[in-house]
């Protein structure tokens, strides 16, 4: 099984992103991501200067819906230049 990267939580909110989910809200330092045709929301601590724990990101991951590999591809890919 291939291992969940250790990055901060704005390239994993990016990637979510990348899946179809939306940034709603911004309570304190959590980002509530939610999706239409999902009945979850997923809450992304971000806090500067530290990467998202990867125990978190293995249940944000779950609850999204995604697989660990799935989600490694959508981390990894890269938005298209102008």
């Amino acid at each position: 099984m291939a291992k969940l990267p250790r990055a901060p939580a704005y390239k994993h909110i990016a990637a979510f992103k990348r899946a179809g989910w939306v940034v709603d809200r911004v309570e304190g330092s959590h980002y509530i991501l939610v999706k239409s045709e999902a009945r979850k929301h997923l809450s992304i601590p971000m806090h500067k200067g530290k990467d998202l724990p990867v125990g978190l990101l293995g249940g944000l991951v779950r609850d999204a819906g995604l697989t660990v590999e799935e989600y490694i591809a959508l981390f990894y890919k890269r938005k298209h230049p102008r």
